[in-house]
Parts: C-alpha cells; sequence; structure tokens
C-alpha cells in the first residue's frame, strides 16, 4: 500500500501518518484506523442545571409623603424632585416667555443686519456711479488731450 500524503498530516490519524506498510499488516492496520467520521465528532456537553425561578419575599409597603424624604445636596435625588403639574406649568410659561423674548432679539438684530446691508448696497450704487462718472471724465480728457496735441504739433511743422 502506498503512503498517504495530505496537505495537514496532523488531521490524519497516527496509524495513517506512517510512510510505510506492508500488505500484510493491512488488516491489523484497518482495524486500528479511525474514520474521519468519528474522529470529527464533537464531545457532549454536559447538562446545566436550570437556575430556577428568583423568589422575592413580600415585604409591608411603607408610604412615604414628600416631606419624609430628607437627602443631602451632593445627593442626585435632591437635585432632581419631583415637581407638581403646577410647578411645571409655571415652569412651561417661563420658558414660552423666554423663548418668546429670544425670538424678539433675533428678529430686532436680523432687521438691524437687513438694514446694514440695504445703506452698504445704496453706498456701492453710488460709488458705482461716481467710479463710471469719472471713468468716462478720465477718457474724455484723454480724448480731447489727444485731439490738441496731435493737432497743435501738426499745426507748427506746416508752417
Amino acid at each position: 500500500m502506498s503512503s498517504i500524503t495530505s496537505p495537514h498530516p496532523q488531521a490524519l490519524p497516527a496509524s495513517l501518518r506512517s510512510s510505510g506498510s506492508s500488505s500484510s499488516s493491512s488488516s491489523v492496520h484497518e482495524a486500528d484506523t479511525v474514520t474521519p467520521q468519528q474522529n470529527l465528532k464533537r464531545p457532549r456537553l454536559l447538562s446545566r442545571k436550570s437556575s430556577g425561578t428568583i423568589i422575592v419575599p413580600r415585604e409591608a409597603r411603607t408610604e412615604m409623603n414628600d416631606e419624609d424624604e430628607d437627602f443631602d445636596e451632593d445627593d442626585a435625588r435632591a437635585m432632581s424632585p419631583r415637581r407638581s403639574s403646577q410647578d411645571l406649568e409655571k415652569m412651561g410659561q417661563e420658558a414660552r416667555a423666554h423663548l418668546d423674548a429670544h425670538a424678539k432679539t433675533l428678529q430686532k438684530s436680523l432687521l438691524e443686519i437687513f438694514n446694514r446691508i440695504e445703506a452698504v448696497k445704496e453706498e456701492h450704487d453710488k460709488l458705482d456711479n461716481n467710479n463710471k462718472f469719472l471713468q468716462k471724465y478720465i477718457g474724455d480728457l484723454m480724448s480731447t488731450s489727444k485731439i490738441t496735441s496731435t493737432g497743435g504739433s501738426g499745426g507748427g511743422r506746416k508752417r
């Protein structure tokens, strides 16, 4: 029997990993071999015991009033007291009033910004018109200076 080659020799049983075997020991060799199906079985898991239900003993309920609770200043429960509906309504009205005042302030500043933009646009238009006027004036001066310079020197040569 020829030797069995496998890309992973550790996957084969030790009896199959041997390099040579004779035909006389083949019956003994076959009895010792483990089939790959038997080798791949998972070990059985031990059965777990149920943890059961958690039993909590009943205790008598004690009702507490808001005045009964005293907490330190650093205690989180003292920092977030329970509020009544009147307190919540009052807080809601204060928040609305604060938001209204903030909205009015923002609208006022927006109107001021808009007015400033309009003033800047007017100044820009004024400067643009003045710039165009000056460019035209300079252009007219240049053309008249060319006419006078060519006319005056040309007349002097002809004499």
